[in-house]
């Protein structure tokens, strides 16, 4: 077969694509096989292992700490207090929104199980025992759980360690034009107003988090296996709290059972495991329990927003405005890029055509765990498309609108784009109708309102929820946005070994989503080699690029366009060897699935494996170009990426009981082109489920004295198959502009749309009931005490 009778879509001899396509994933021969390396699997040499000591109040002022008949335990070999920790510096140590959290407490303790002592023993087992020997006096202190009380003169302070502070008041924010945005509402015909809630919930990966770590008495130098998102940014961390030079320390991530945000930021207990280290001077481990997880990690949400909505008549949104009430728990550890204290919610304009808007959020301190991670959504964007879509659902009732129909007459127009917001978000392309009308079209929209009709009448309640979303990821551009004063450029290497085959070294973290398939997939497209020759690095700081790593789905849009530019540009040296090599000018070689050839002359050209030999042999190349096919990359996106997408449920709620049943779930995204769309899809049910939970069942509360009573899977319901439908798909294509493969991400997109959906088709449901808004989780007692017109406050237990 001559090179110009080459298939235009070829395989390699696995039969996977070479690009983009549909593959089995490269790192599952591991996982199904219970291979895979965890962080709780990493064994060394004199390895210890430790636990931690808890507050068993929400908000207490330690009188005396008493660790005497601890230390004498059998197997201890050091217990460590927050006393300790002020010796070395260590008590307290930065969040990543530039506050500080205790490590260990030294003053009072300000939130139900938050670190008082650590122990390290020979086993976890004796560690746990010698908890139990640490006797704390505690004195009890008034406690506020509710972020609206907080706020109260007569609140009891819980930051108090911060000089002069003398309430719970953390920041107040705006964007948006307010003077705009009151003249438009001023003029408007109708306007709705509706307070909602979106609770805390967690993350709750399937692995804890934990890490070993190692500091090398001879070599001064410290390793850290850790399950974390962004190696290379607690690397940096580490260096300015310990003081220990950054090139001195190495992290590393193995596999990672989930993040979906929970390892983002660094944990007291990872700190605790490197001093113990050092105190002892061997290896020391620390795993945290499940409650531990769900009560001391870093929580999601929990923003109390009123919004409101302003449009004429027939239907035109004019105009939105919102006030957000940010409840950022004992310390402020949310996720944010630093420019923006509320992260990215000022994007609650979603994906509709504006005259104004105006948002304003305040923060505020209460005696729950610290956090505020981006739990599959970018800083954010989740509460503010749940907010935008729930206005535009009570806005159609309030018209006797369809909600499709309001949709699609605001929605924004592809010739509108790149389109600027009114609050200062540059969307860089899209399609909205069109993905609305596949939807509707999948869905079969109009026989689903028939059908609804027809069950009203004989008292069944049926609900179809809409919900359009647009999400901005990859954070992102350093003009914009950092962390810690951290740039979210991304660094990526390539390396074409003499045979052809290549190493890629990553600066993000694969938490399952598939990094070492679509990355390799990624360098195929680029070269032409098989995926199966191209490995995937990543999750070692002593052997990748620097990066801020995976969160808020920018992998594919930040370090997927350093991966393609990198390959790009050995494609590009390629072309110089291979000129050289065929005695041809450059100018006269063209590219053709995976060689350069001489133009006219498919015959004369040389593969990216012959390239490669002949980049490390004894060809004389041009004067200026060095041997070996190696690059590297540091890409700075000049933008965020738009993903969006729409989604349709129909729900069945049981009018005796409140039971809702999701019988259908349609959910059509866009994240540009696909390179692997097993992978995507995968990623989009995950999402879907999520939003189930979230939409369903999922809830962190507390009681009026602090105690979370969401401590375990017995209390904190995930869903699981059953209450999940078999997924519907779609998908539309619509490239960035300004990526260099058009790809947009999609990550997070489902579980950023999907929470909307399932809420507007419940609501749908009973509204024959007269119910226009109830707050998630919508449960059964909830959905039926709202349908008795009782709604109740879902953030607290004490309702």
């Amino acid at each position: 077969m001559t090179t110009t009778e080459r298939p235009q879509n070829r395989t390699s001899p696995a039969g996977n694509p070479i690009g983009f396509g549909r593959m089995h994933r490269k790192e599952d021969a591991r996982f199904l096989r219970g291979q895979g390396n965890y962080v709780d699997d990493v064994r060394m040499p004199g390895m210890l292992e430790s636990a931690i000591l808890r507050s068993p109040y929400a908000h207490a002022r330690i009188r005396s700490i008493d660790t005497s008949a601890a230390a004498a335990l059998p197997g201890v070999h050091a217990v460590i207090t927050g006393e300790t920790l002020a010796g070395l510096n260590l008590a307290w140590m930065p969040t990543l929104s530039a506050d500080v959290q205790a490590v260990l407490a030294t003053d009072k303790v300000r939130f139900q199980h938050q670190e008082v002592a650590y122990v390290v023993a020979d086993s976890e087992y004796i560690a746990r025992d010698a908890l139990e020997l640490i006797e704390v006096d505690y004195e009890p202190l008034p406690v506020v759980v509710d972020a609206k009380k907080a706020l109260d003169p007569d609140a009891p302070v819980i930051r108090d360690d911060v000089e002069g502070r003398t309430d719970n008041h953390i920041f107040d924010w705006e964007s948006g034009d307010r003077a705009e945005t009151d003249r438009v509402f001023a003029a408007a015909e109708v306007v709705v107003t509706q307070e909602m809630l979106y609770p805390r919930v967690h993350p709750a990966p399937m692995e804890t988090c934990g890490t070993v770590a190692h500091m090398d008495p001879v070599t001064g130098k410290l390793t850290v296996y850790s399950t974390n998102q962004a190696p290379h940014a607690h690397r940096t961390i580490y260096a300015l709290v310990a003081g220990i030079p950054e090139h001195k320390i190495r992290i590393i991530s193995p596999d990672i059972g989930g993040g979906f945000g929970n390892k983002v930021g660094i944990y007291p207990g990872y700190v605790l495991a490197v001093v113990g280290s050092i105190v002892t001077g061997r290896p020391v481990k620390w795993m945290e329990d499940r409650s531990e997880n769900l009560m001391a990690t870093s929580f999601a949400r929990d923003y109390h927003m009123t919004g409101s909505i302003a449009a004429t008549k027939d239907g035109t949104i004019q105009g939105l405005r919102v006030d957000v009430l940010a409840d950022h728990g004992a310390f402020n550890g949310t996720a944010q890029p630093t420019k923006f204290p509320a992260g990215f919610f000022h994007i609650f304009t979603g994906s509709y055509d504006l005259q104004a808007a105006h948002c304003k959020v305040s923060g505020v301190y209460t005696n729950k765990a610290p956090g505020g991670v981006a739990y599959a959504c970018s800083f954010r964007i989740t509460e503010a498309v749940y907010l935008v879509e729930r206005m535009v659902d009570l806005l159609a009732a309030e018209l006797h609108m369809d909600p499709a129909e309001l949709r699609l007459k605001n929605l924004l127009r592809p010739e509108q784009f790149p389109y600027t917001s009114k609050t200062g978000w540059e969307y860089d392309s899209g399609e909205y109708p069109r993905a609305l009308r596949l939807a509707m079209e999948m869905a079969g929209y109009d026989a689903l309102r028939k059908e609804q009709a027809q069950k009203r009448a004989r008292g069944e309640l049926m609900g179809i929820g809409i919900s359009f979303f647009t999400e901005g990821v990859g954070a992102g551009p350093k003009k914009h946005m950092d962390i810690l004063g951290l740039g979210m450029a991304d660094g990526c290497e390539l390396r074409v070994h003499p045979t052809g085959t290549a190493q890629l070294r990553l600066s993000v973290q694969s938490q399952g989503q598939g990094h070492e398939t679509t990355y390799a997939q990624i360098v195929a497209q680029e070269l032409g080699i098989p995926p199966e020759d191209v490995e995937v690095i990543h999750g070692d700081t002593d052997n990748t690029p620097f990066g801020l790593g995976t969160y808020g789905s920018r992998s594919t849009p930040v370090s997927g366009a350093a991966a393609a530019i990198v390959a790009q540009r050995i494609r590009t040296k390629a072309r110089i060897i291979a000129a050289a090599a065929l005695e041809a000018s450059v100018e006269d070689l063209e590219w053709e699935h995976g060689r350069w050839q001489v133009k006219g002359d498919p015959d004369q050209g040389k593969t990216i494996a012959e390239i490669a030999m002949l980049s490390h042999g004894t060809l004389e190349l041009p004067e200026g170009v060095e041997g070996h096919l190696d690059a590297s990359v540091v890409y700075d996106p000049p933008n965020l990426t738009y993903p969006f997408g729409a989604y349709i449920c129909v729900t069945d709620v049981d009018p005796g009981t409140g039971q809702v049943k999701v019988r259908r779930f349609i959910a059509v995204d866009d994240c540009g082109p696909r390179i692997n769309p097993m992978i995507v899809e995968g990623q989009v049910h995950g999402g879907l489920a999520d939003g189930i939970g979230m939409a369903l069942m999922q809830l962190i509360a507390f009681d009026e004295d602090g105690n979370c009573v969401g401590g375990s899977f017995m209390d904190y319901l995930l869903p699981t198959a059953l209450e999940c439908p078999s997924w519907e798909l779609g998908e539309t294509v619509t490239p960035s502009p300004h990526h260099p493969l058009g790809l947009k991400g999609v990550g997070e997109s489902a579980t950023v749309g999907s929470p909307p959906a399932v809420v507007n088709s419940v609501l749908d449901a009973i509204a024959p009931f007269g119910v226009r808004h109830a707050d998630m989780p919508l449960t059964p007692a909830n959905v039926w005490m709202a349908m008795q017109g009782t709604p109740v406050r879902t953030d607290l237990a004490i309702t």
